[in-house]
């Protein structure tokens, strides 16, 4: 499986695929057609340069992403407004002052509007029914772990809770076919209805997961926050939510990228999760996601280049197998050439002691035939054995004679 690069978000009854610059929503509209829009988008790290270091992407990447999905988002709302609303006080209030340019500013209020709610909703409560323990609990590492517990409890109810409203659960649909259409390319299979319907709703780079990373990744980082103040631990926790959203965001961009055994474990809460924010599409909805994706993505040229490198690894694949065997081969003519080597050189330390003693047995009987050593200068067995050699090493029979004849005087 390799990484292609394109993300996206699900929206009202279509999906957002984004590749690069590029992105494209595709809608399917009240008249059962797919009504596709492609824009571009330039992300401010082109023009600041230090937003594309580790950390700082990440936190940019969190904010460009949520002004991206409220633009979708409208887009998709556009087709089923059923009577154009009339404007607010604050939205012609904006529209008279900034002009042309309301769009955006409303778009970057919303923004930061929803910014300020998630705060609230998911580090403030949390902080504060956690503090509600402070006068049984003492410790402040366990009240830490407490309130992550809670903001986690909070976020999968509030999962649980929408995800029973029909127009969410349709959303959640479109998040699956989203999935399941990435899925598909990454895996190297056509972008068919047939193929992306066999794939799996979970994806390592999921939305989802990001916000679950973010909420573990602040128990770890909260630990280090040793102020008395509540205030001030408040005024951290703010302080640390970009940096946290930026580290949250290296790692599923990992997670994405890499088939680490850890990297894998540590993933598996945010796929567990998916399955609430993930149901399976129809075919319908799936054909919208795939509309979506070749609106910005050449699937057909990516599968291309995975084919081709999957058959380059192939052929390095076979390289390495051929210079193992070869290895191993050479090895084992080693061992059996040194194992020869070792037979041959104890054959012939046998064949030298052999003849060593074969030459030993033929000087002990010259010995014997002219040997005046008395008879208490040597033991009964080392004149046996001396006899037995001297036997064993002549040949002539007088000589053999004349040695049984000296070892029975000896005896006598």
């Amino acid at each position: 499986m390799k990484a292609s690069g394109i993300g996206g978000q699900a929206v009202i009854e279509g999906v957002m695929m984004k590749n690069g610059s590029q992105y494209a929503v595709s809608v399917r509209t009240p008249d059962g057609q797919i009504e596709t829009m492609t824009d571009t988008f330039t992300s401010f790290s082109e023009k600041v340069k230090l937003f594309k270091l580790p950390i700082l992407r990440g936190m940019l990447a969190f904010v460009e992403s949520l002004t991206i999905g409220m633009k979708t988002l409208a887009f998709s709302s556009s087709f089923f407004d059923e009577e154009e609303p009339e404007d607010s006080k604050i939205e012609q209030a904006v529209q008279k002052r900034f002009g042309e340019k309301s769009e955006k500013i409303m778009m970057g209020g919303t923004v930061v509007v929803s910014i300020l709610l998630a705060i609230v909703i998911f580090m403030l409560v949390p902080f504060f029914l956690s503090s509600l323990l402070g006068k049984l609990i003492q410790n402040q590492t366990i009240l830490v772990i407490l309130e992550g517990l809670i903001r986690v409890l909070i976020f999968v109810l509030y999962v649980m809770i929408i995800s029973r409203m029909e127009e969410i659960k349709r959303v959640f649909m479109y998040h699956g076919a989203e999935h399941k259409s990435i899925n598909c390319v990454e895996h190297g299979l056509p972008l068919t209805v047939e193929n992306v319907r066999t794939q799996g709703r979970e994806h390592k780079r999921c939305g989802t997961s990001f916000l679950l990373y973010v909420m573990l990744i602040s128990i770890i980082l909260f630990m280090f926050i040793r102020v008395s103040s509540p205030w001030l631990r408040i005024l951290f926790r703010i302080l640390l939510i970009p940096v946290i959203a930026g580290i949250a965001y290296e790692f599923i961009q990992l997670a994405g990228k890499t088939d680490n055994v850890v990297v894998k474990v540590l993933s598996k809460p945010g796929l567990w999760l998916q399955a609430l924010t993930t149901k399976e599409p129809t075919d319908e909805m799936i054909e919208v996601a795939i509309a979506s994706v070749e609106a910005v993505f050449d699937w057909k040229s990516f599968i291309r280049t995975v084919a081709a490198e999957e058959k380059k690894e192939e052929k390095k694949q076979e390289k390495r197998q051929e210079s193992r065997e070869r290895r191993e081969r050479k090895r084992n003519e080693d061992e059996s050439r040194v194992e020869k080597t070792w037979a041959q050189l104890r054959q012939e330390a046998e064949e030298k002691k052999r003849a060593e003693e074969a030459k030993a047995a033929e000087e002990a009987a010259k010995d014997w035939k002219t040997s005046t050593i008395p008879l208490p200068s040597l033991k009964e067995e080392e004149v046996e054995d001396s006899f037995d050699a001297a036997l064993i090493g002549s040949d002539d029979e007088d000589d053999i004679d004349s040695i049984l004849e000296q070892y029975s005087s000896r005896r006598r």
